[in-house]
């Protein structure tokens, strides 16, 4: 069942339930009558519509990823808003039943039912934010194993052997030719071993230092492809504000190269773009050639990782998609959202 059908199906029974007690209480007190019944009806009604407004407020402000000390007093007076828009409804409800009273409009009346409304109301938030926190307890606990899955097979899967052997002999060959240039290849492969060391560690890290890691690689592959491999990016200035998961981005660039630029005798080009869309950060990586029909069984580990880790730490907020944009190039699109604080775990 999915986190949609869930939450539809908490709304409709936990409402009902309150409308089933509303109707039990008005019973043994001896004032029940179908009007009443109507009424309860129309308050459930309003009280699930209210909440589907709270919970998409919730979503859309990002308050599930503020601190207590920033939400408490959101939630407080957003609940009390409700609470008296929700009495509101019910003197209307009242006053075209015919059933209005003026002890209805007295100071004490409105204060109590407002107050009582109010509870109600926290109650459900208090429930709301237990899942989710809930969620994303046993979703960090699946980050922290699908990191460490990245770090131990990172070395055999990404950063296997035979790139480590490629770069060191086109290392050597450049030591009496270019010993400048053999000297930067050094530190920027001693870059990459380190960062694929710690990448347990992190579940995060800022987009800028991904990117510096993939330029040290793709320079490093520069020179075992030479003129066969050409470089583009066109990266948005605010795009350093945002975080990604680490080895994300050269795990797909490595993919663009094995899977296209090696197999084309003449080469072609990866170019990277990010720009930013709604607080989200777009990321396009292009790569000269073409997806198979059955690239998702060939190309395995690099596509589904980088998926799972997506899901895990973004949730549905995330998206990844690879495919062929032309007869000539491939296309892999990612949009990441925002985070509003930074998170304990990103480091």
């Amino acid at each position: 069942m999915t986190k949609q059908k869930i939450y539809w199906l908490c709304q409709i029974l936990g409402w009902g339930v309150y409308g089933f007690i509303q109707i039990f209480l008005y019973t043994i007190a001896n004032r029940f009558d179908p009007s009443q019944a109507l009424g309860v009806l129309y308050q459930v009604g309003y009280f699930i519509a209210t909440t589907h407004l709270l919970r998409a407020i919730i979503l859309r402000r990002g308050w599930l990823n503020l601190r207590l000390s920033f939400l408490i007093p959101r939630i407080l007076i957003a609940t009390f808003i409700l609470s008296c828009f929700n009495y509101g409804y019910l003197l209307i409800i009242e006053y075209f039943s015919g059933s209005i009273s003026k002890q209805d409009l007295m100071f004490f009346t409105v204060l109590i039912n407002t107050f009582g409304y109010w509870v109600i109301y926290f109650i459900w938030t208090i429930f709301y934010f237990t899942f989710h926190y809930v969620e994303r307890y046993n979703k960090s606990l699946k980050a922290e194993t699908a990191a460490r899955e990245v770090e131990l097979n990172n070395l055999k899967a990404q950063l296997n052997p035979h790139f480590i052997f490629n770069a060191l002999n086109s290392i050597r060959a450049l030591v009496d030719e270019n010993p400048r240039k053999s000297k930067e290849s050094i530190t920027q492969l001693s870059h990459i071993l380190r960062n694929s060391l710690i990448s347990d560690r992190k579940k995060l890290i800022p987009f800028t230092e991904e990117l510096k890691t993939v330029m040290d690689y793709l320079a490093l592959e520069s020179i075992r492809y030479e003129e066969r491999l050409t470089t583009k990016f066109d990266i948005d200035k605010n795009s350093g504000k945002y975080q990604i998961p680490p080895l994300m981005i050269q795990t797909l660039v490595e993919n663009g190269i094995k899977h296209g630029i090696s197999n084309l005798k003449q080469g072609g080009e990866i170019s990277i773009e990010t720009t930013i869309k709604r607080k989200q950060l777009c990321l396009q990586i292009r790569n000269t050639g073409q997806l198979l029909d059955n690239h998702d069984k060939e190309e395995g580990f690099g596509l589904a990782n980088t998926r799972k880790r997506l899901e895990l730490i973004f949730g549905e907020t995330a998206r990844f998609e690879i495919k062929n944009e032309n007869k000539n190039t491939v296309l892999t699109s990612i949009t990441i959202p925002q985070l509003n604080r930074p998170r304990r775990d990103v480091e």
